[in-house]
């Protein structure tokens, strides 16, 4: 079947398959319609298990939904990356909702002014009411909504206030460069109020239950039909006010499981766009040039080896550093990821950039690991449990076997434990997993954003490492806080610094997103 060009215009979605906060957003905001010129047919290996991002046990494709039918203040606006891949600007923020906002003289507040022609899609008008309680329900309603919001230092319900009716401001508890772009993640997304309230109870005072399995948006596009398992329909919404329409019309996206079925349909041209095959599927798709791949490096994310610091034997550095010495990363790299990644190893001793990732010292030499063994107390060896979610086991499977074997060879005997992909999560956040092969990327792409979540002692649900070191703790806090654009630079190379000396974690490579799509199509961007 041929396929006719389609330009996808900047609106962007999340099509799934990316690790929590984690969530780095990608994609086009992509739509549908009957016409095969206005219909966009993505087929994806999960859909959306809810219509809430903000409900416990929400899966990574919701939030591409929300990104969808929900608006929120302010978006990022887009850049052009030296190979010419469109992608996002994480320096510079656009309108979305609101048309403009001034931050305040001294610094310690923000104020939007919303559009007055802004709909949502059941035609009620937009109101900061409405902003209010959606930023108050994120504050409030807990879990990762919430510590997300605190991670641009959005704490309580005091700091939203109502000006007038397309008045909205936001009042800060400190400066924090990183509280605006923290409005333009997915989380705080605008509400219908109203609707919600109504089907709201005092059990439920947000409406959970019912957003759960209800849109009340007024996003780009709204949820023509959901059958979770099987496929999610979305049509364009044409009286969206808040950036240029899209100029596709419908979205169909289809669960398919099986990789090897979605790629033979876009090969087929019985698909349009799809994600989430194995590196060896990209690198022969790229090779064979069927269809075109878009690939970019993930900002703030890593494949790593989390080690539990917090009990024996991962609780001793040299340990740590033996294991750090012992990965088989050239081997995990080509083996397990076909090149298809950055890697994040073999780089220089001291730290001169206050970039993140960037490649720790370490390589594979196994006479040092022995050595740092002996030093541990682990002469003779010892035995141990690599766990990895066994949703990401194309992957993650041939990389832990490599390290198991690598192991092996300086005296530590490796289980591997495959958890299924709706435990992980949870058996994660009991920080009790001796070894965790896992991939995280950070909504934010700033270092210190990254470290919060996963090294601060204030034992974020993503530390699991279950690192705790004051020394760290106040190097993250105070990058995150300063003003002084040196010591924010010595301040980031030494937190990294000090992550490459006590390792708590083994980083891997930086995955790269990769999207197959028909040559047709046009306008994509991460």
């Amino acid at each position: 079947m041929s396929v006719p060009p389609f330009d996808l215009n900047r609106r962007s979605v999340i099509l799934g398959g990316l690790s929590v906060a984690g969530m780095t957003a990608i994609a086009p905001r992509l739509a549908w319609s009957q016409a095969r010129s206005e219909t966009l047919l993505v087929v994806q290996e999960l859909g959306p298990n809810s219509l809430d991002m903000h409900g416990v046990g929400s899966n990574q494709t919701v939030n591409g939904l929300s990104w969808n039918c929900y608006d929120r203040l302010l978006t990022y606006a887009s850049k052009t990356l030296p190979d010419g891949t469109p992608s996002y600007d994480r320096e510079k923020l656009a309108p979305e909702l609101a048309e403009s906002w001034e931050v305040a003289a001294d610094g310690m507040s923000c104020t939007f002014k919303l559009r007055q022609d802004a709909r949502f899609h059941d035609g009620t008008p937009v109101a900061a009411k409405d902003v209010k309680w959606s930023f108050d329900r994120a504050v409030k309603v807990g879990g990762f909504p919430t510590f997300q919001m605190s991670a641009g230092s959005l704490e309580k319900p005091e700091q939203f206030v109502v000006v007038d009716d397309h008045t909205f401001r936001i009042d800060y508890v400190r400066k924090d460069k990183m509280l605006l772009f923290n409005v333009a993640v997915v989380v705080p997304f605008i509400i219908n109020s109203e609707l919600a309230k109504k089907n709201a109870t005092p059990e439920d005072p947000w409406a959970l239950a019912w957003l759960k399995n209800n849109e009340a948006g007024g996003g780009a596009y709204k949820v023509e039909s959901w059958k979770p398992g099987s496929e999610t329909v979305l049509t364009r919404f044409d009286d969206w006010k808040s950036g240029p329409l899209p100029k596709i019309k419908r979205m169909i996206a289809r669960d398919v499981p099986s990789p090897g079925t979605r790629r033979a349909m876009l090969e087929r041209g019985d698909a349009d766009l799809s994600s989430g095959f194995a590196p060896r599927d990209f690198e022969q798709i790229i090779r064979e040039g069927k269809v075109k791949v878009s690939g970019v490096p993930i900002p703030n994310a890593l494949w790593y080896v989390a080690l539990n610091t917090a009990k024996p034997p991962f609780d001793n550095v040299k340990l740590r550093q033996a294991i750090a010495w012992a990965m088989p990363y050239e081997q995990i790299q080509t083996s397990a990821f076909f090149g298809r990644a950055v890697p994040m190893y073999g780089g220089p001793a001291d730290v001169s950039k206050p970039v993140w990732p960037q490649p720790f010292p370490y390589v594979t030499d196994l006479d040092k690991a022995k050595a740092l063994m002996k030093e541990a107390g682990f002469e003779a060896g010892l035995e141990t449990t690599l766990s990895l979610d066994a949703g990401t086991a194309t992957v993650g499977e041939p990389t832990a076997i490599l390290i198991q074997e690598s192991l092996g060879k300086i005296g530590i005997k490796v289980s591997i434990d495959k958890i299924p992909g709706a435990s992980w999560r949870t058996t994660l956040n009991k920080k009790e997993l001796p070894l965790a092969l896992n991939r995280f990327s950070g909504w934010l792409d700033y270092p210190e954003y990254y470290f919060y979540w996963n090294l601060h002692g204030n034992n974020s649900i993503f530390n699991i490492s279950s690192y705790q070191n004051k020394a760290m703790d106040a190097l993250i806090d105070k990058a995150r806080f300063t003003a002084d654009a040196a010591e924010y630079e010595k301040t980031v190379k030494d937190f990294i610094a000090l992550c490459m000396r006590d390792v708590p974690v083994v980083p891997l490579n930086q995955p790269i997103h990769d999207v197959a799509m028909q040559k047709g199509i046009t306008g994509y961007e991460f």
